[in-house]
C-alpha cells in the first residue's frame, strides 16, 4: 500500500498523465477525502460523467481504490510568465501547420522604446502638416493608453467599453468623465460599435496614436485661443473650426505617413538592439517543431527586405530554413478573403519576379501576396490542423478564427504586467473579496417582508475606492482585460476567437509536442457562488422525482449508445460549425453586415501588423 501511494503521489504531481485508465472521485459519505479508482467496464460511465475527476495514466491494474485526503491533492502548474491560457481545447498533436505573423509575435518590439519613437514621428507629422509647434513638448507617457479603447470622435471621448457596448470608464482629453457626462452623452451609458463615430484602437500599434489622441483634445480643450464648440463636437477659435472628428482624421493620415512613406523601418533595423528584443527560445521552438514533423510557415504583412533584416537578427542567415513556406506582403486580413495572387520573391534584389506562381509552395522560396484559398490548396490543409499565431486580434485572431476555421493563438504581451499586478497585489483583491462577504452578510437575515433598509453606502463607497485603486495599479485607463468586476471589449474578444493566448509565443516551449491543452469548466453565477457542498432544503414536488434523474439518464445512454464514449470534450474542438469546412466541402459565404465608419476609416491599420509595405497587413498542467 505504502509502494501504491508514493506512486499515487508522483502522478498527481506530474503534468504528463495525458491517457488515464483511473479516475479520482470524492469518497462517498466522508468529506475531504477523495478515492483513486482503476477504471473498468462496470464504472467506465462512471468516470466519465464524474462532476469533479482527475484522470491518471499507467496505474497497475492490480491496485486497489486508494483514498486519501484533499490537503495530499496537488496540481502541478507551470510558472505564470511560461504558461499558455485556454479558452477551448486543443490537441497539439492534431495541429499539422504552425503559422506565425512576424511583429509582436517572433519579433517582440521593446517597450515604451518602440511607442516613443512612433509617437515623435507622428507628431512631427502633424507638425508639418500645420498642427502648432507646441506639439513638440509632448513627450510619450506610458502609463496613459491601454489596447481596445473606443475613440468616439464626435466628442473627442477615449471610451472603455465591454463586450456589449456599455461604457465602463471615459476620458476626455486627460479629463476623466464623470457618471453625469457620460449619461448625458450616452443614453443609458451605451455605445454601439456599429454607430459612424467609433474608431477601436485595438492594436499595439495603436498606443502611441491614443496617446496623440488625448494630447490634442487636451490642448486645444485648454488653449486660450480655442473655445468650445455649443455641441461639445469641437472647438473654434474666430471664423476656424475644429471638430474632433477632423482632429482624429489628421492623426490617421499622419499614422499612415508615418508607417507607409518615413525611415521608421530603417531606424528600427539600425537599431535592432534598442527596440527589438531577441529570444533564445526562437530557434529552440522552430528546432522543436520541426524535429516533430510539422509543417512551419511565416505569414506576415512586412516586405522583404525589412522580413528579411528583423529574421537575421532573431534567428539566424539560414532563417527561411525554418520555415515550410515564407509569404510577405500578406495584406491580412484580405489574405483570408479574397487575398491576391501568389508571386515568388527575389531574395537577391527584393523584387517580385514576373509572373504568377502556381505551383507547389517550396522551403526556402519567398512568396508575397497570396491568399487563404489558394494557400490551403496547395497545401492541403484542412483548417482545424492549423494554428495560427499572432498579435493582431482584428487581423490575425477574428479573421482567421471566423472566415477560415483556423486555431488560433493571441500573443498579449501586456498580460506580464497584468500577471504582475494580479499577483503582487493580492491584498487590493483580498480586501474586495472581503468588502463582498461583509455586504452578503449584511442582507443575510432579511426577506420581502424587511422594510428597514441597511445602511450599505460606507461598504459601497469602499468598494469603490479598492476597485479604483486595483485599476490604477494597471495604469491611468486601468487594466487591459478588466474594469473592476467587469470584463473589457478587448477581453471578451480574446474569449471569443483566442483559443490560446500567452505573453510570449515562445512559451510554446515549455510544452510537449502533443500536449492537451484543456480549457477550465466556464461556471454560470448560479455555478460559481453556490457551494457542492450546500444543500437543497426544500424542493418543490416536482423536482423531488427528479432526485434519481441521473440514474435514469446512464441507464438510457447505455442503452442507446452504439458505442461507449469515454470523453466527450476531446471532440469540443472539431464542433465549432460551418467554418470548419474540410477541402471537399463547399465553403458557405460569410454573413457580411455592413462595416462601420470605423472599420473603413482604419483599413489600413486593419491591413498591417505593425510594420507595413509600400503597395507594390488556464490550461491544466
Amino acid at each position: 500500500m505504502a509502494t501504491s501511494y508514493h506512486y499515487l503521489e508522483r502522478r498527481l504531481l506530474s503534468s504528463e498523465c495525458l491517457i488515464s485508465n483511473a479516475f479520482l472521485c470524492r469518497t462517498v459519505n466522508l468529506p475531504g477525502s477523495w478515492q483513486l479508482t482503476p477504471i473498468t467496464s462496470e464504472n467506465r460511465l462512471t468516470a466519465t460523467s464524474c462532476h469533479f475527476c482527475f484522470l491518471f495514466a499507467q496505474m497497475p491494474a492490480s491496485s486497489q481504490p486508494i483514498d486519501f485526503s484533499d490537503d495530499q491533492i496537488g496540481m502541478h502548474k507551470k510558472d505564470p510568465e511560461k504558461r499558455v491560457f485556454v479558452n477551448r481545447n486543443m490537441r497539439l498533436e492534431k495541429i499539422k501547420f504552425f503559422g506565425f505573423d512576424m511583429d509582436y509575435t517572433l519579433a517582440i518590439y521593446k517597450s515604451p522604446d518602440l511607442e516613443s519613437m512612433a509617437f515623435d514621428l507622428i507628431k512631427e507629422r502633424m507638425i508639418s502638416i500645420g498642427y502648432p509647434e507646441h506639439l513638440r513638448s509632448f513627450k510619450y507617457n506610458p502609463i496613459f493608453p491601454v489596447r481596445g479603447l473606443w475613440f468616439d470622435y464626435l466628442y473627442g471621448n477615449l471610451l472603455k467599453v465591454d463586450g456589449f457596448g456599455n461604457i465602463l470608464v471615459g476620458m476626455h482629453g486627460f479629463t476623466p468623465l464623470t457618471p453625469q457626462e457620460i449619461e448625458e452623452l450616452y443614453p443609458n451609458k451605451f455605445l454601439h460599435l456599429t454607430d459612424k463615430r467609433v474608431y477601436v484602437l485595438n492594436t499595439l500599434f495603436n498606443l502611441p496614436e491614443t496617446y496623440l489622441v488625448a494630447c490634442l483634445v487636451d490642448y486645444f480643450d485648454n488653449s486660450p485661443d480655442f473655445t468650445l464648440s455649443t455641441d461639445k463636437t469641437g472647438v473654434k477659435s474666430g471664423d476656424v473650426v475644429m471638430t474632433y472628428r477632423s482632429i482624429f482624421k489628421d492623426i490617421r493620415n499622419a499614422v499612415d505617413w508615418v508607417h507607409f512613406d518615413s525611415d521608421m523601418k530603417k531606424t528600427i533595423i539600425n537599431n535592432l538592439d534598442k527596440y527589438v528584443e531577441r529570444d533564445d527560445r526562437a530557434v529552440q521552438l522552430l528546432e522543436q517543431l520541426r524535429q516533430s514533423g510539422r509543417k512551419t510557415f511565416l505569414l506576415t504583412n512586412s516586405d522583404y527586405w525589412y522580413t528579411n533584416e528583423l529574421m537575421k537578427y532573431l534567428v539566424g542567415e539560414n532563417w527561411t530554413e525554418y520555415f515550410d513556406i515564407t509569404v510577405v506582403d500578406a495584406s491580412k486580413p484580405k489574405w483570408f478573403a479574397d487575398g491576391t495572387v501568389f508571386r515568388e520573391v527575389d531574395t537577391t534584389t527584393g523584387a517580385l519576379k514576373i509572373g504568377i506562381h502556381a505551383g507547389p509552395l517550396k522551403r526556402g522560396v519567398v512568396y508575397s501576396g497570396g491568399s487563404c484559398d489558394a494557400f490551403r490548396r496547395l497545401v492541403k490543409a484542412r483548417g482545424k490542423d492549423v494554428l495560427y499565431i499572432g498579435d493582431h486580434i482584428f487581423g490575425d485572431v477574428l479573421r482567421s478564427k471566423k472566415a477560415r476555421g483556423w486555431k488560433t493563438f493571441l500573443v498579449v504581451p501586456e498580460l506580464d504586467h497584468e500577471l504582475t499586478v494580479w499577483t503582487d497585489r493580492r491584498p487590493l483583491f483580498e480586501q474586495l473579496r472581503e468588502l463582498d462577504t461583509l455586504m452578503a452578510n449584511i442582507y443575510r437575515n432579511l426577506d420581502g417582508n424587511t422594510r428597514d433598509k441597511p445602511k450599505i453606502d460606507d461598504i459601497l463607497k469602499n468598494i469603490k475606492g479598492v476597485t479604483h485603486e486595483m485599476d490604477q495599479e494597471y495604469g491611468v485607463m486601468g487594466s487591459l482585460f478588466r474594469s473592476g468586476s467587469r470584463t473589457t471589449f478587448f477581453a471578451s474578444q480574446v474569449e471569443r476567437y483566442a483559443d490560446l493566448y500567452a505573453s510570449s509565443c515562445y512559451n510554446l516551449v515549455h510544452y510537449p509536442n502533443f500536449y492537451f491543452f484543456r480549457a477550465p469548466m466556464t461556471l454560470m453565477p448560479h455555478e460559481s457562488t453556490v457551494d457542492h457542498s450546500s444543500i437543497m432544503h426544500q424542493k418543490p414536488e416536482s423536482l423531488k422525482k427528479q432526485n434519481s434523474v441521473g440514474q435514469q439518464v446512464r441507464g438510457w445512454t447505455r442503452m442507446m449508445s452504439k458505442s461507449t464514449t469515454f470523453c466527450h470534450e476531446e471532440d469540443e474542438e472539431d464542433q465549432d460549425g460551418p467554418s470548419s469546412n474540410s477541402d471537399n466541402e463547399p465553403v458557405e459565404q460569410v454573413h457580411k453586415r455592413e462595416r462601420s465608419h470605423s472599420e473603413e476609416s482604419s483599413e489600413s491599420l486593419n491591413q498591417t501588423d505593425v510594420l507595413v509595405p509600400n503597395p507594390s497587413y488556464v490550461d491544466v498542467d
